[in-house]
């Protein structure tokens, strides 16, 4: 599959770590990419279900293009939706949707979170797509 350049760049640099301490420390890194969901907007609608930790997003379009917004109560889960904020912010709805959660894979993050964490991601990933197929 062939990924948006910034999260190509992105997989690129984490492939070229090795230890799994340092991945996680750039996933840390990555909660500053989130664009803030105000925590009081959250809503059991919002509410990423099977999430270890309370994380919320919300996907508006903004000039056609998808724009992510997104909160949680750890750092870790904020830097997953850091990664998933470079990946599809700024793509056109249809293009959002051709993105497959294996580049999580191809990025090596998973095996580097516990599996509670990897499946919230992955809900986190999901429900991100269901909201954007309501603008195509």
């Amino acid at each position: 599959m062939t990924y948006p350049d910034a999260l190509a760049e992105l997989i690129e640099e984490f492939q070229e770590i090795d230890d799994k301490m340092e991945r996680l420390e750039m996933v840390f890194d990555l909660a500053d990419e989130v664009i803030p969901f105000p925590h009081d907007q959250w809503t059991s609608e919002s509410k990423v279900q099977g999430c270890q930790s309370e994380a919320h997003v919300h996907v508006e379009l903004q000039d056609g293009k998808v724009l992510l917004l997104s909160g949680a109560d750890a750092k870790l889960v904020q830097g997953l939706m850091g990664i998933l904020t470079l990946a599809i912010n700024g793509s056109a709805p249809a293009q959002a949707l051709l993105l497959s959660p294996d580049f999580a894979e191809d990025m090596g993050i998973l095996n580097s979170l516990s599996p509670s964490r990897s499946n919230g991601f992955r809900n986190m990933f999901d429900k991100v797509m269901r909201e954007i197929r309501n603008y195509v």
